[in-house]
């Protein structure tokens, strides 16, 4: 009987499963458990997932589970050795365990360097310099992220861009806002953060009395003051929902006149491609990874004075709402399906299951996946 080649994979302190890493965790990790019978019976591999004690067995009882603990960030200690190791996200303290082969780390984003003070962006570049002395291969979510990996922490060891995948809410059973029916508006979906740029949102909405607007994130500080500065300021064009369920959200999806995303700072952004498997038009910012990601179905923001703002929807809102059918086909391309693929490619390769090649680029895998 053959031993067994051990492949942790590590949430770290995740509390939740529903914002932004939270969603590609899950995303993936649903996939890659999905594998595990297959990857026991032909390679030999065993899979375990690093994680909360109260989220444990959410990924299926064909995977094994570890706790996670705060002082896994000093010294991390498992009794069975691991051929690798995967942290799915650079915020993640934990350490691999000790005795792990190979280790390998997925970067997000570097938004500290474009949106953080001088003391803040040296502490967080202290720490993930730290984290990369753990890792031996990097993934990143977009292009851009390697370009930033590369640039900034001059990582010179090997690196893979894999594009998220991104859900499609098209078929999920809608649940309408009745005060928006019948009624044009257009939609933005975020943690309404300073980094999303809402306070350019709020000024367009002012600007613009004649346009309806809608916000909608999760609960929490940032979507709450917004809240009051739209109470406050009098926005009677402006809904904000906060903690909105995913049938809420494909009805907002699938009636919006357009979708603005005019953020500062991503890696990837989720929000945009799944109003694109509607099929609706999308407007981006010019900045970071959002250009690669929106490709030439998208509109971009040159700048973020409210008048301007208004011109390029009015604009380009023809336009898009004419490539309905040229959108959703470029949304397909981000497909988690295809992501979970990747990585296992990559985990193969890394424990020695497979011979060494050449992964295909995130753009070749994601032409082949058409």
């Amino acid at each position: 009987m053959r031993e067994a080649i051990h492949v942790g994979i590590s949430l770290g302190n995740l509390g939740s499963l529903i914002d932004g890493l939270g969603e590609f965790s899950n995303q993936l990790c649903l996939r890659l458990a999905a594998q595990a019978p297959a990857l026991r019976e032909e390679h030999g591999i065993e899979l375990t997932f690093h994680l909360r004690e109260s989220l444990w067995g959410c990924f299926g009882e064909d995977v094994h589970y570890l706790s996670v603990d705060r002082w896994q960030r000093l010294r991390h200690v498992q009794p069975r050795r691991f051929a690798l190791w995967h942290t799915l996200n650079q915020l993640n303290k934990t350490l691999p365990p000790q005795g792990t082969k190979k280790r390998l780390l997925t970067v997000h984003d570097l938004n500290f360097l474009y949106f953080k003070s001088g003391f803040s962006q040296w502490r967080n570049m202290r720490r993930l310099r730290a984290r990369l002395a753990h890792t031996d291969h990097i993934v990143t979510i977009s292009d851009y992220v390697r370009r930033d990996v590369q640039q900034h922490l001059q990582w010179r060891g090997p690196i893979e861009v894999i594009y998220n995948g991104a859900r499609s809410l098209v078929d999920v059973p809608r649940e309408a806002v009745p005060e928006l029916q019948g009624r044009p508006f257009l939609f933005h979906l975020s943690r309404m953060s300073a980094s999303k740029n809402i306070d350019a949102l709020l000024a367009l909405a002012r600007h613009w009395p004649g346009m309806h607007f809608v916000f909608a994130g999760p609960e929490g500080r940032d979507s709450r003051a917004v809240r009051e500065q739209v109470s406050t300021g009098g926005l009677s064009n402006v809904s904000v929902m906060l903690s909105i369920s995913d049938a809420q959200k494909a009805w907002l999806y699938a009636n919006c006149t357009a979708f603005l995303f005019p953020s500062l700072t991503e890696g990837f952004g989720l929000p945009p491609i799944e109003a694109m498997h509607f099929g609706k038009p999308v407007f981006l910012s010019e900045r970071t990874c959002l250009p690669e990601i929106g490709g030439e179905v998208a509109a971009y923001f040159p700048d973020f004075e409210a008048p301007k703002m208004q011109q390029v929807v009015e604009r380009n809102l023809p336009r898009l709402q004419a490539q309905s059918g040229k959108i959703r086909k470029h949304a397909a391309r981000f497909d988690w399906d295809a992501a979970a693929q990747r990585y296992l490619h990559l985990y193969l390769q890394l424990t020695g299951s497979v011979a060494v090649q050449a992964i295909p680029s995130a753009r070749e895998h994601a032409a082949i996946a058409l």
